[in-house]
């Protein structure tokens, strides 16, 4: 019973369009995880389907859309790709941390927030400043082939590289990779006018 009270909350609270699944599995201390990432050598069960394209009015966060707009225009990156990554990464979290490293609203490595000269990944401005410095290095190095600029962003651009300028062969980056594309079209048909 308690589990099913844990999914149905999982479900019912959390704003879902076009997100991964949702999948849950018992490690070795009979301790239940949920994750949206495929559990790898795991036996897992989904608990929801990946194509669930339900769209709960507070998904759309606008918190962060002035900031996403100033570094927009400052390295000229589309502005629904920024918050679609954004949302991708920390569904808007500027305290995320993921279990590698990552941190802030883009979830930076602390290598690339060196690269990108973020003092602070967790001040929401120099976050999304430095992901969108970083977007606009991939996208100029990728030749702006956006499925290659956002395994680059997952996985590493080396592994772009490693798999002959090629997205690897990993889940958890065609998964990222899609649900991206899928929220950079819902912002782009929640554009004003003046965004262009």
């Amino acid at each position: 019973m308690m589990i099913k009270t844990i999914i149905f909350l999982l479900f019912f609270s959390l704003p879902i369009y076009g997100y991964a699944g949702i999948y849950t599995f018992v490690d070795e201390r009979g301790v239940f995880h949920f994750t949206n990432i495929i559990p790898v050598g795991k036996k897992y069960r989904i608990i929801v389907p990946e194509k669930t394209r339900t769209l709960v009015s507070r998904s759309i966060n606008d918190n962060y859309d002035s900031i996403i707009m100033q570094h927009s225009r400052t390295h000229g990156i589309d502005p629904s790709l920024i918050k679609a990554v954004m949302q991708a990464e920390s569904n808007f979290n500027p305290r995320a941390i993921s279990p590698k490293g990552a941190q802030g609203l883009m979830q930076l490595m602390p290598d690339t927030a060196r690269l990108m000269k973020v003092d602070d990944p967790f001040d929401p401005d120099d976050n999304i400043r430095g992901g969108t410095k970083y977007l606009k290095m991939l996208d100029k190095i990728f030749d702006g082939n956006l499925e290659l600029v956002l395994a680059a962003y997952n996985a590493g651009p080396s592994r772009v590289f490693e798999n002959k300028m090629n997205v690897p062969p990993i889940e958890e980056t065609k998964s990222f990779i899609k649900r991206v594309k899928q929220f950079k079209q819902f912002y782009n048909k929640q554009k004003r006018p003046d965004e262009g």
